[in-house]
């Protein structure tokens, strides 16, 4: 049963790394809104690294940010959360890969493994709750910005780019709880250094002081 639930685990945290990845590229993490009365002929929408327009003919023309210093602070944060989490999802896949009981390394106990596949799965959960934070932070600017009546822009509603962080963020998470579950493993069977598993339960000075004894009488 750990097998398969490690096995599981793995495979979400691989499927989370690549939606995560998918969603850093995604060109819709938020999208010009459409409500209201007045229709409009083009379409504007921005990720973490460019906006774009897009007119009615379906061309659409994209702008790179010139600065990265002159960006707003939610949008640099964003930036580092989600290149963060793609290090440690990356990392991760590879101890856990090492970790699994499925695979056979070398002479490692399953103890060790053990360790391995928790350490993967810890990795796994921080870069689930990295994505989390950023997606969410990013998306609670975009619902911010929307309903200040104050707010002269255009305004904008949350796009794919966004869901498909969230998406892979639970993954992530719900991965890496499931590599977790390694930590039976983890944990020696080894009977106490002071104590024999075999018979009545005999310390090792008892059983030291007993032999001159059984000596003397022979």
């Amino acid at each position: 049963m750990s097998t398969a639930l490690e096995s599981t685990g793995f495979l979400l945290g691989v499927a989370s790394w690549l939606i995560i990845g998918a969603a850093l590229g995604n060109d819709y993490w938020k999208v010009s809104s459409v409500s209201g009365g007045v229709i409009i002929s083009n379409r504007q929408y921005e990720n973490l690294w460019h906006s774009c327009a897009e007119g009615s003919t379906g061309v659409a023309e994209c702008r790179d940010f010139d600065s990265l210093l002159a960006l707003p602070g939610h949008v640099q944060a964003s930036r580092a959360l989600m290149i963060i989490a793609l290090l440690l999802g990356l990392v991760s896949m590879i101890i856990s890969l090492l970790g699994l009981k499925c695979i056979k390394i070398g002479s490692a106990t399953e103890e060790t493994k053990g360790k391995i596949t928790v350490t993967g799965g810890i990795l796994f959960i921080l870069a689930g709750l990295c994505v989390m934070v950023c997606c969410s932070w990013y998306g609670y600017r975009v619902v911010q910005d929307f309903n200040n009546p104050l707010f002269g822009g255009v305004r904008f509603e949350l796009g794919t780019g966004l869901f498909m962080g969230w998406g892979g963020a639970t993954l992530a998470i719900l991965g890496g709880a499931l590599l977790s579950c390694a930590c039976k493993r983890a944990k020696s069977n080894k009977p106490k250094a002071g104590y024999y598993a075999a018979g009545q339960p005999k310390t090792i000075y008892s059983q030291a002081k007993s032999e001159p004894e059984a000596r003397a009488y022979v």
